[in-house]
């Protein structure tokens, strides 16, 4: 075993939501160091594991999160702090603005867990993805006793509760609203002032099919209408569901709970064919499109046959165009359609792309490689977005929204070759991750401050929706 003593946490490092302390502080039991970065969905899952272990080993261990940002908006502690607790961290948190401790513990890729003994010294360290996590955290504890949380390490300030909680995914038809109410595990139908007049899923992160009072999801995001059906990516669950409006029954079409490589072909037990992280939906041509974040592609689900297909994508973390497996796509958030085109939000990208439909080659309209990004309006060429969440088409007019979760604001690109535009709002937005147009209004799912707003396009007016139970 290589055991080597280590430095001590950064002295500049901004504590996220716990009192400070030191490593030196934290002896008599084991540390995990973590190492990522908050957009990043790779990540997420990585704590997901993390906190999956910590649930079943209670006292075992501390975790301490060190947020090490890519773009410019998580170099702000309160962003960076709000795209953690979006993934249901409650682990005290550090933010690594500067990179400091990055490279005190030469740290070289996202995710690193660096692995101390309960004497403070790196026993060993897992970077990126494997089977090794749980062989690894049970051997660190080996021995050791569990003990009560220290002080120094419990949450300081959680979210508020409030009636929403993260939402994300947003679907709006002339009389209603449907809410992926992603912290609390549920999907909402809303009148359009926003009283909730039916709530799906029990509100627990699980995975169950059945009535309205039986069902359960896991951090759902994007959302689907298709006549009376409602698909849903139960992102949690990493799982394709769907609720069928006139009853209110939930099924699941495909996802077994846990990350893994999709096969394409006939799904013939929908448990058994594994999905890796899907985020965002769009029905067309009797498919489900799916945007999905953990592995980089665009698949579809045909709903008529029941199969699975690898549409673009090579599966790589990268900004390529070309046809098909040839492209490559860098955590694709949101998806719309229209006239057997596919417009994608790719996150990482800070880009949209379009695949045709038929054909699937893969465009970029906007966007200027993976480590490129800004708030720049303008021709394509040199127009700039930071790590868009959502993108929605009107109806009435060749223009697509997107919510420019880094920058805080609200965009339009006219479609046939138009300019990148930034609608005047009143204020900044905190994280938007959802859009929907519907009822002669924009309607945002503002993330981060746990609330649904309603733009109307013709006066400018931006006013809240009160979801009220």
């Amino acid at each position: 075993m290589n055991v080597q003593p280590v430095q001590d946490l950064p002295e500049f490092a901004t504590w996220l939501n716990a009192a400070p302390a030191t490593l030196t502080e934290m002896r008599g039991r084991p540390v995990v160091l973590a190492f990522v970065n908050a957009a990043s969905v790779w990540c997420a899952q990585r704590l997901a594991e993390l906190e999956q272990w910590r649930s079943r080993n209670p006292g075992r261990l501390q975790l301490l999160v060190l947020q090490v940002p890519r773009f410019d908006h998580e170099r702000a502690p309160e962003p960076a702090l709000k795209l953690l607790r979006r993934q249901g961290l409650t682990a005290p948190a550090l933010l690594d603005a500067d990179w400091d401790g990055w490279r005190r513990f030469n740290v070289t890729a996202w995710p690193t867990l660096v692995l101390l003994d309960a004497q403070g010294r790196e026993v060993e360290r897992l970077v990126g993805f494997g089977d090794e996590l749980e062989r690894a955290l049970n051997a660190l504890c080996q021995g050791g006793r569990a003990l009560d949380g220290d002080a120094s390490t419990r949450e300081l300030q959680p979210e508020p509760r409030l009636p929403l909680r993260f939402p994300m995914g947003l679907v709006a038809t002339t009389e209603r609203l449907y809410i992926a109410d992603s912290g609390h595990h549920r999907i909402l139908e809303c009148s359009h002032g926003g009283r909730v007049l039916r709530q799906f899923g029990l509100g627990t992160a699980d995975m169950m099919d059945g009535g309205p009072g039986e069902a359960a999801f896991n951090r759902p995001q994007g959302l689907a209408l298709e006549r009376e059906w409602l698909y849903v990516a139960d992102t949690g669950n990493h799982a394709l569901r769907r609720i069928h409006l006139l009853t209110g029954q939930v099924d699941t079409l495909c996802g077994n709970g846990r990350p893994g490589e999709p096969a394409e072909g006939p799904v013939n037990d929908p448990r058994q064919a594994a999905l890796n992280h899907p985020q965002g939906l769009v029905v067309a041509d009797n498919q489900v499109h799916i945007a999905m974040a953990g592995d980089n592609r665009i698949w579809s689900y045909h709903l008529g046959q029941r199969t699975l297909k690898w549409r673009a994508g090579s599966g790589a973390i990268d900004e390529r165009d070309g046809s098909g497996h040839l492209a490559a796509f860098a955590q694709p958030a949101a998806v719309a359609a229209v006239q057997q085109v596919l417009y994608v939000c790719d996150a990482l990208g800070s880009s949209i792309r379009s695949m045709q439909l038929r054909g699937d080659l893969v465009q970029t309209l906007v966007g200027h490689g993976l480590w490129s990004f800004g708030d720049q309006d303008g021709p394509r060429s040199t127009a700039q977005l930071q790590y868009p969440q959502a993108i929605a088409l009107s109806p009435d007019a060749p223009l697509l929204w997107i919510a420019d979760a880094g920058n805080g604001r609200l965009r339009t690109l006219r479609l046939g070759g138009g300019d990148l535009n930034t609608l005047e709002l009143p204020r900044r937005l905190h994280g938007p991750a959802g859009l929907a147009l519907g009822g002669g209004a924009v309607w945002i799912a503002e993330t981060d401050a746990h609330a649904v707003l309603r733009f109307d396009p013709v006066s400018g007016v931006l006013s809240d929706v009160p979801i009220s139970e």
